[in-house]
C-alpha cells in the first residue's frame, strides 16, 4: 500500500545552475507529510550549494509541521552560508508564512526566477 503522505505532498528537485538548486513543492505540508519537504532539504542545503529556492507556488495547506520543516531548513541554510530563498504567492502560503512573523526570518520572493535572480 503507498505511504498516504507521499501523496499528500510532494518535491521535484531542478538544477537551474551550478551550485543553485530549485526545489518545487506542491500538495499539503502538515505533520503526516513534512518530511517530504524536511528530507529534500537536509540532502541539497550543503556546504558545495551556493542556493536553494523552495517554491511553495503548488502548496496547497502549508501547516505548523511544514512551517517548521522550512525553519529548520534556514538554521541549516545559516550555519552552512547557503542561501534559502522561499517562493510564496498564495494565500495557503503568504498567510500563515506571515501570521508567524516567519517573513521576517525567511527571504521570500514571488516567483522563481525573481528568487534565481539573487544567484
Amino acid at each position: 500500500m503507498p505511504d498516504p503522505a507521499a501523496t499528500l505532498a510532494s518535491v521535484r528537485v531542478e538544477r537551474p545552475a551550478d551550485g543553485v538548486v530549485v526545489l518545487h513543492v506542491s500538495g499539503e505540508l502538515d505533520t503526516s507529510s513534512a518530511d517530504e519537504l524536511a528530507r529534500p532539504l537536509k540532502e541539497h542545503l550543503v556546504e558545495n550549494v551556493r542556493g536553494v529556492v523552495v517554491d511553495l507556488g503548488g502548496v496547497r495547506f502549508l501547516g505548523s509541521a511544514g512551517l517548521e520543516s522550512l525553519v529548520v531548513g534556514n538554521q541549516r541554510a545559516d550555519s552552512l552560508g547557503v542561501a534559502l530563498v522561499l517562493v510564496a504567492t498564495t494565500r495557503a502560503t503568504v498567510r500563515p508564512i506571515q501570521a508567524t512573523g516567519l517573513d521576517a526570518v525567511f527571504t521570500v520572493v514571488g516567483s522563481v526566477e525573481e528568487a534565481l535572480a539573487r544567484f
